[in-house]
């Protein structure tokens, strides 16, 4: 199955709401791995569950909210959060800029859930809605909305996720091999280690894990499955290990780490529909609105960094003499190059460690300079 095919959804899917109303997961299924473990006693208290914001440290929140702030301090203001996740970031904004309104997309049903609970206290500002990023323009012509002021793309998987073990994200615990954003999904990750071909997985492998190893590593899970179809990841992440030489283990990282992240991206569709909201969410931006993008992988940056800057080149040949008028950029960049953690950050949030930050504004809307 194709990525375009896994980002679709059926409009009729979609779910709209002050705050989110889906009904939540079983108990057992919304356990967060880093919580803390299963009492011995029966009569000990378990309802302490931890709380959105207990379980989510938004990363480079006070950069993130400098970049686009200046663009939501008007009312009527508009915010996209298109990774909405546990509404780290989005409850920060509500709360510096008391003007703008919040429309925050995900593609994960209990991601919707917890955020709402989060962002209940700015209940009249918000609109969740249950979408893949590219859904976008969509989203944005069912709410009536012609125009935004602010996007936020925090892109990769979630704390949420990676924390809940039988997501299957991790390759450093043994669940099920699934690793779906959106549950109510079809494809799962077991799924394409048991139909793909040995040709189909070498490729995912190496141009969405950037994997040297990749087809020693698809000949392997195709030879595995024919004695037993792989359903968790602790068999995977051992035959990758088993797969990679021993002298390339010893630098890198967990040897499996770019296999999962492959794998992820397939599920998911992940570069596909990333291809495609971001010019949408250009296209969507007034003048003087604000973009970033948060990306965890060099592949996201990539596709962060020619889109941005394809919007900051005119459309005419270079050796005119003269820009004609309405072919000038309308992009301006706001960072220069892609934006790194501080020291402070990555002892304070550990995850934030591979997060690239790029921003830009628009300048000119209509050919019309601002």
């Amino acid at each position: 199955m194709s990525g375009e095919e896994r980002g679709a959804r059926d409009p009729e899917d979609r779910h709209v709401a002050g705050a989110p109303t889906p009904e939540p997961t079983p108990a057992d299924t919304d356990q967060a791995t880093s919580a803390a473990p299963t009492p011995a006693h029966a009569d000990q208290d378990t309802s302490a569950a931890p709380t959105p914001a207990e379980r989510h440290v938004p990363v480079m929140l006070d950069r993130v909210v400098a970049l686009l702030a200046p663009a939501l301090q008007h009312p009527g203001a508009v915010l996209v959060d298109a990774t909405l996740g546990l509404g780290g970031h989005s409850e920060a904004f509500l709360r510096t800029c008391p003007q703008a309104r919040l429309v925050g997309l995900d593609r994960d049903p209990e991601a919707l859930r917890l955020a709402g609970e989060r962002l209940a206290p700015y209940a009249e500002r918000i609109t969740l809605v249950h979408a893949v990023y590219d859904e976008l323009p969509q989203v944005l012509a069912d709410l009536d909305i012609p125009a935004i002021d602010g996007i936020l793309f925090d892109l990769g998987v979630s704390s949420m996720q990676l924390d809940e073990a039988d997501r299957g994200f991790a390759y450093a615990q043994d669940a099920p091999l699934d690793m779906r954003m959106d549950s109510t999904a079809p494809t799962t990750a077991a799924d394409i280690l048991n139909s793909y071909s040995a040709a189909d997985l070498a490729r995912i492998l190496f141009q969405y894990g950037e994997e040297k190893f990749a087809r020693r590593i698809a000949d392997r899970i195709v030879k595995a499955r024919e004695t037993k179809p792989f359903t968790n990841s602790a068999r995977l992440s051992e035959l990758v290990r088993d797969a990679i030489p021993q002298a390339a283990r010893r630098t890198g990282g967990h040897p499996a780490k770019r296999t999962f992240q492959a794998l992820r991206i397939e599920v998911n569709g992940e570069l596909d529909v990333l291809r495609r909201a971001l010019p949408a969410a250009l296209a969507a931006l007034a003048l003087h609105g604000r973009i970033v993008v948060m990306s965890y992988h060099s592949l996201e940056d990539r596709i962060a960094k020619q889109t941005l800057a394809a919007a900051t080149k005119t459309d005419v040949p270079d050796d005119l003499p003269v820009i004609p008028a309405g072919h000038e950029p309308y992009l301006k960049l706001l960072t220069r190059g892609a934006e790194r953690p501080t020291e402070e950050e990555l002892a304070e949030n550990p995850r934030s460690a591979s997060v690239r930050v790029r921003a830009a504004e628009r300048v000119r809307e209509k050919g019309l300079v601002a």
